[in-house]
């Protein structure tokens, strides 16, 4: 049975499920989110409830966070009832939000200065990965704290992709890395299920010849289907995956790396903003090249 007591900050789409997977894996969860419907949710499930993230601090060791943006992890930290007003000294903050990794390096030296060790540890694998705990986890940090945390990291994510990528930042640059890879997968099956169709050719058909080859991906199995049938339901929101492209840009910028496939990715996604799909699933993103092929429907293969 796991000795410490797990902080959980920010139950929303993908946090709630996170969550629920380490009560079922046996830890005792302390929990804060700014909405009070999923604290409840968790409260019924076997959590304690939090009223800030200072009293999560307070009565934890180990303390995760699972925010939208750099901005919220700062607040969440450093806010006026933030964790940092009362963390205790060799206690592990885990963020697995996606954020800034100038920003994950900024807080991890804060903490460090308090005593306590924080790793950046962003997820991939969408809502489903979450619920089902198979998510992939990028972790930058102290090596120590992350053999620490691992117990808890595998109750949430596929044991086999549970990596310690590097310093203090390097897991946030990983999930930069992981979204620009995705973006330019959803573009390109997009491109070829547009193709398909103003051809004549059954584009559900490419996708499961694609799937046998070289050519398959996650993205093709998971997204493509999505295109095919129209099926938007967000697992994760459009709205966020412009933030994340955001953060790409300036990670780019900040290295001087040059990416022109990924700045027209990232042109796209904001088409699709513009489209008024923020609240969509990210693989909407077809729908703009959809459009732009002049495929009839909502869907490639409709």
């Amino acid at each position: 049975m796991p000795q410490h007591t797990i902080g959980f900050i920010g139950l929303g789409v993908m946090g709630r499920p996170m969550a629920k997977n380490l009560l079922k894996a046996g830890f005792p969860l302390v929990v804060h989110s700014r909405s009070r419907g999923p604290v409840d949710d968790l409260v019924a499930a076997g959590a304690a409830r939090a009223s800030s993230p200072a009293e999560v601090a307070r009565r934890t060791p180990h303390i995760i966070t699972m925010l939208p943006d750099s901005p919220d992890v700062a607040q969440v930290m450093e806010g006026e009832q933030g964790v940092f007003t009362a963390l205790q000294r060799g206690s592990i903050v885990i963020d697995m939000s996606t954020i800034a990794p100038a920003t994950a390096r900024r807080l991890a030296s804060r903490a460090a200065a308090l005593g306590a060790a924080m790793l950046d540890a962003p997820v991939s694998g969408g809502e489903i990965g979450a619920t089902n705990g198979t998510l992939s986890i990028m972790v930058g940090g102290d090596a120590q704290a992350f053999e620490d945390v691992r117990p808890i990291l595998e109750a949430m994510g596929a044991k086999e992709r549970i990596i310690l990528i590097g310093d203090s930042g390097a897991g946030q640059l990983c999930k930069v890395c992981n979204q620009m890879v995705i973006g330019g997968a959803l573009a390109v099956v997009s491109e070829a299920f547009a193709l398909a169709r103003k051809a004549g050719v059954d584009p559900a058909k490419v996708r499961q010849a694609l799937l046998g080859g070289f050519a398959a991906s996650r993205v093709l199995e998971v997204h493509g289907e999505r295109m095919l049938t129209g099926n938007y339901k967000p697992g994760f929101r459009t709205a966020l995956y412009a933030k994340d492209f955001r953060i790409v840009a300036a990670t780019l910028a900040e290295h001087h790396s040059p990416a022109p496939v990924t700045a027209v990715i990232q042109q796209l996604v904001e088409a699709l903003m513009a489209a008024g799909r923020a609240d969509d699933d990210y693989s909407a993103l077809g729908t703009v090249l959809f459009q732009m092929a002049g495929v009839s429907g909502e869907a490639a293969g409709v």
